[in-house]
């Protein structure tokens, strides 16, 4: 799984780190406990991450969903007959 946030070079580095976080679901408080930070500044800094209208993307590798079995191999292929 991979995080991407579009829009990112808006944010200063701390934005960054506090909107990574939060899209992984990390509550406020572990936030501000890894940033050694008050609860209340990751609070701002996310406030201020969203008002700058940044955006999140999860990416998954298929592989990582079972799309692409073995009978998935030849998919594409053309049919003879």
């Amino acid at each position: 799984m991979k995080l991407e946030i579009r829009g990112a070079e808006k944010l200063s580095l701390r934005e960054k780190q506090v909107a990574a976080y939060k899209e992984i679901g990390m509550p406020a408080a572990e936030i501000a406990r890894r940033l050694k930070m008050a609860p209340s500044t990751v609070a701002t800094l996310y406030a201020r991450a969203r008002a700058k209208g940044y955006e999140a993307v999860i990416i998954i590798p298929g592989e990582a969903l079972g799309l692409f079995a073995e009978e998935d191999e030849h998919f594409g292929e053309e049919k003879n007959g």
